[in-house]
């Protein structure tokens, strides 16, 4: 029965991990195709300037997060009613429609539904796919570690996108990376249906999981801030710097998409292995340190003058993410451990991701367009320093709750141990006397 459920729970990690990779493949096999496809139907068109055109590219890229955004509550408060596992299939048959639309989508309608419709796949993978491997793992330490490990799946399918859409798109046209990447998705779709029990709804206090209870914990408040800091300058980077690089370093064009590969790897290292280093060692004093990382990383960026000054910086930054949602993923899942329902938390948790990616660029584009983007830089890196303070409490106040959680259990023990000794005579101790 143990040697089942171990297999059952792995099985489950497989259909995450494989969705979210999936999710990251699609997000990113776009970007080197849909500017390139763009300016070839509308080539023949006298209607849309240079300008006109990379405002339609973005718009386009950012549709996602913006309808992510939005859908992340939603799907939140759904798995309350539902459970985890419909919405992860909700998911996978949304990104599967998403990559058939960008497959055969030959306007520009159609490939921003396509678009869009990832937004709404993402929000219910990301969501549901955290709250589930959080509902299998109560054990803090396999938590940690297996969270971690699936969390290595956004870098790899970020890695894995971006060669894939500009090798096959080369090759074979705009149709072959789509229908590869849905041919993945379909077994993922068929291995879900097969293993996980799409029936099994979840019991949980619904008074602490509403939204204003969630909300008004200054834990969670604090988490989500420092979710949302260490992922803006890579939202921000991931707009501005291209720019900044052909006007100050002029690379060549393979060297620009190359950039971001040691902010991916760098990520992958954090997640697969701070997870359990987290755990032994503190998450909120290891999130601490990998804001302070993101922090310094973001500010050195802008002072590299050749692409290979760019390495460090991009892999702390990368790191100093991995490392930050590692240690403080789970920990969401440890606050609301006791009534059961991870839905809205992790929902809490994607909403940060998404406003990062939403606004980032738009706020970030402008920033620069008014002080600089080395001004833009050392801001977000000043920010997420200044943040580590706060980390610092949620630290101390971690500390404090689980001191007096171990000195509730020895009082509990005790008072049974009294009463086993001398059952007719019962003692009782007020709570209140053994805390002074």
């Amino acid at each position: 029965m143990l040697e089942r459920a171990k297999n059952s729970r792995a099985i489950l990690v497989a259909v995450v991990y494989m969705s979210l990779f999936l999710d990251n493949v699609l997000l990113t096999v776009v970007v080197p195709i849909i500017p390139d496809y763009l300016c070839t139907i509308d080539r023949n068109s006298t209607t849309n300037t240079e300008n006109d055109e990379n405002g339609r590219v973005g718009l386009l890229l950012s549709s996602k997060a913006l309808v992510q955004l939005i859908l992340n509550p939603a799907v939140g408060t759904l798995t309350g009613t539902l459970g985890y596992t419909k919405p992860l299939f909700l998911g996978n048959l949304s990104l599967l429609l998403a990559a058939m639309l960008f497959a055969f989508g030959q306007t520009y309608e159609v490939l921003f539904l396509a678009r869009s419709v990832q937004g709404i796949s993402s929000a219910c993978i990301g969501v549901s796919g955290m709250s589930l491997v959080a509902s299998q793992y109560p054990e803090e330490d396999k938590r940690s570690k297996i969270m971690g490990f699936v969390l290595g799946s956004i870098a790899l399918g970020v890695l894995v996108g971006y060669p894939i859409g500009s090798v096959l798109y080369d090759l074979e046209g705009k149709m072959a990376p789509f229908l590869l990447v849905s041919c993945f998705i379909v077994v993922a779709i068929c291995l879900q249906i097969l293993t996980l029990d799409t029936e099994k709804k979840i019991e949980f206090r619904r008074e602490e999981t509403s939204w204003t209870h969630l909300l008004s914990d200054p834990h969670i408040l604090i988490i989500f801030g420092a979710i949302w800091c260490s992922t803006s300058p890579m939202a921000i980077l991931e707009s501005c710097l291209p720019i900044w690089l052909q006007t100050r370093i002029k690379p060549k064009k393979w060297q620009l998409g190359t950039v971001f590969i040691p902010d991916s790897v760098g990520y992958l290292v954090g997640t697969n292995f701070f997870g359990m280093i987290a755990y032994r060692y503190g998450r909120s004093k290891v999130a601490v340190l990998a804001m302070f990382v993101v922090g310094i990383s973001a500010i050195l960026i802008p002072s590299a003058s050749t692409m290979s000054q760019l390495i460090i910086p991009h892999l702390g930054m990368g790191l100093g993410i991995g490392v930050a949602d590692a240690a403080l993923v789970p920990l969401l899942a440890s606050l609301v451990d006791r009534n059961g329902d991870y839905g809205p938390v992790y929902s809490i948790q994607q909403v940060a991701v998404s406003l990062a990616y939403s606004l980032g660029p738009i706020l970030g584009g402008e920033m620069v367009k008014a002080i600089g983007f080395q001004w833009v830089m050392g801001i977000v890196g000043l920010l997420n320093i200044g943040y580590c303070p706060l980390l610092v409490y949620l630290a101390l106040e971690r500390r404090k709750l689980l001191t007096q959680d171990d000195e509730k259990r020895d009082y509990e023990t005790f008072q049974k141990s009294v009463a086993n000794k001398n059952p007719a005579k019962k003692i009782f101790i007020p709570e209140e006397d053994l805390y002074r």
